[in-house]
């Protein structure tokens, strides 16, 4: 067996330190990604009780001035969380994130047409506005496919709807459904009817484009859900 060259321990130990650069990143890497769920677990703990100042996506839409106040679940209409239950996720309180009976839909709905369709639970869209953004990206879908089954385990869902209608936008830089109240209604959460609550659940997929004065159709539709599911 001819002996090692100079050459040759050159490049076994440029590649050993190559290695070890790489292991030392990777573990870098794996400690981030851990430190990021810890983070995640300990905020979704301290949402069970804590009312959030302001949501990733918030912080994110600065180019509008931000109109946002939390109001508890008993300050806002049944109307509003039924109307907002019945566009959303209508089997919000039977699935536990992600409603499977919606996403084999929206694949079907896709291979025949082509069309993309939406298939994100009222949980799903909480976890994306408090901790994720609003890029569709396949890396953010997937992060927070990983988070929404914590969110469902440690928050009620009672909670999880009280901060989703908090913290998501009714209009540019209208955050909360008391602010959207006063905003399109000059009333307060509480006080919405049935025909203001759809129409202001009409606006939630595009929110700076749709306004609930010109819902006339989707906001029928609304309100014939709500009726089909006892509301």
């Amino acid at each position: 067996m001819s002996p090692v060259t100079n050459v040759e321990i050159r490049i076994i130990l440029k590649d050993m330190a190559r290695s070890s650069r790489i292991l030392h990143l990777l573990r870098w890497a794996l400690a981030l990604v851990a430190a990021f769920y810890v983070f995640i677990l300990l905020s979704l703990v301290a949402l069970k009780w804590i009312n959030p100042p302001f949501t990733s996506v918030q912080l994110q839409q600065s180019p509008f001035r931000r109109k946002y106040r939390f109001v508890p679940l008993s300050r806002i209409s049944p109307n509003l969380q039924h109307a907002v239950i019945a566009a959303e996720d209508s089997r919000f309180y039977l699935h536990h994130g992600f409603d499977w009976e919606e996403i084999k839909d929206a694949i079907t709905d896709d291979l025949e047409d082509g069309r993309v369709r939406g298939a994100s639970t009222i949980s799903q869209q909480l976890v994306k506005n408090l901790f994720l953004s609003n890029g569709g990206s396949f890396i953010r879908k997937a992060i927070e496919a990983t988070i929404v089954p914590f969110a469902e385990r440690i928050l009620s869902k009672q909670r999880i709807l009280e901060l989703y209608l908090n913290v998501i936008e009714w209009g540019p830089g209208i955050y909360g459904a008391e602010a959207a109240a006063a905003y399109h209604y000059k009333t307060s959460a509480a006080h919405l009817d049935r025909d203001q609550s759809a129409r202001m659940a009409a606006v939630l997929p595009s929110p700076r484009r749709r306004t609930p004065v010109r819902m006339d159709k989707y906001s029928a539709i609304i309100l014939q859900r709500m009726t089909l599911m006892g509301w």
